[in-house]
């Protein structure tokens, strides 16, 4: 499976996250595109960063699931906050994710970055990510 590992010539990853992360031989890295807190009609899950987080994860849960894969399968996650006043609900909503996908800490590498804005002013976070997942015919 991906390997994850955090050498000591840096210093530790100062939240869940993993220094680096190789795929192994065999699989294709998919990339997901930026996911918003969008339900499945296209509606707002709501107006705060955590619950938009929340369903950033689920949407990224779901488009894993479509093609086979689980977050097991994800090799590196950015995310990026609109503002530092959401930043408390996005670390809440990942924090909720990142126990029940990783629950050992085994952790993707990852990186999250606090922007002036997004895509629209109502959209408080955006997180995309990369996987690597097993060479398989039918994917599509």
């Amino acid at each position: 499976m991906i390997r994850r590992w955090n050498p000591d010539v840096v210093a530790a990853p100062a939240g869940r996250y993993s220094h680096l992360a190789a795929v192994p031989e065999g699989h294709e890295l998919v990339m997901i595109s930026g996911q918003l807190g969008v339900l499945p009609d296209g509606a707002l899950a709501g107006p705060d960063a955590e619950s938009q987080a929340r369903q950033v994860y689920v949407n990224i849960e779901l488009l894993l699931e479509s093609i086979g894969a689980t977050p097991a399968h994800l090799v590196k996650v950015f995310t990026m906050v609109a503002g530092t006043e959401h930043l408390p609900g996005c670390r809440a909503a990942m924090g909720e994710a990142f126990g029940r996908w990783f629950p050992d800490g085994d952790w993707p590498a990852q990186s999250l970055a606090v922007v002036a804005a997004l895509a629209a002013p109502e959209f408080a976070v955006e997180v995309e990510a990369v996987a690597a997942v097993p060479r398989t015919a039918g994917r599509g």
